[in-house]
């Protein structure tokens, strides 16, 4: 249960953030609903999340396992279920991307880069980050440096969504729900590790 109401004042940066999310994603997202009752707030994330959808340095698929990584490890429900949907949208494997939360005890299902993006967006996530001079320069030496600062942004960017959605209690929209996800927890994650494999 969202611990803000999802019903703020109709101001008009809401109505058209509405619109606009009504005519990309099929619903109003309630992250702008929360944040609808702060004008300059919504307006502010608004431009930035526009200018993000911009970065083009690093690939689509990798830039959206480091943000389901970061989702998964702040416990941010809203935007697991949000990052399912949109890896679905982006054509990326279901049967694998399931498997994302729980990435460490199902390794061979990724490729070595994908481990190395995922390790190091839980590095970054950290409340003290655990980021080494190892994982950068080999990041650095397979994505380049402009991806590898994109890599960073991204994981700093679903950090602030993450921690923001999750602060306000905002749960799943059911965007999972349309792409029929089965998402796989971590083992010692509400006591389950998930679906077995079919």
């Amino acid at each position: 249960m969202a611990r803000i109401s999802l019903d703020p004042p109709r101001s008009a940066m809401l109505r058209i953030a509405a619109w606009y999310s009504r005519r990309k994603y099929g619903k109003v997202m309630d992250p702008l609903r929360a944040a609808g009752h702060n004008p300059k707030v919504l307006g502010a994330v608004s431009l930035y999340e526009s200018r993000v959808a911009k970065w083009r340095a690093l690939d689509p698929g990798l830039k959206h396992i480091a943000e389901l990584v970061t989702a998964s490890r702040i416990g941010c429900s809203w935007c697991v279920d949000f990052g399912y949907w949109l890896a679905d949208d982006l054509g990326m494997p279901m049967e694998k991307i399931r498997y994302v939360p729980a990435w460490r005890e199902h390794r061979e299902r990724f490729t070595e880069l994908e481990l190395l993006v995922m390790e190091f967006a839980e590095a970054m996530t950290e409340t003290e980050p655990a980021v080494t001079d190892g994982m950068t320069r080999e990041l650095i030496g397979r994505l380049g440096e402009p991806a590898f600062v994109e890599l960073t942004a991204i994981v700093a960017v679903e950090n602030h969504r993450s921690r923001i959605n999750a602060a306000l209690g905002l749960v799943g929209q059911g965007f999972s729900d349309q792409c029929a996800v089965r998402p796989v927890e971590p083992a010692g994650k509400g006591g389950a590790s998930g679906p077995a494999d079919s």
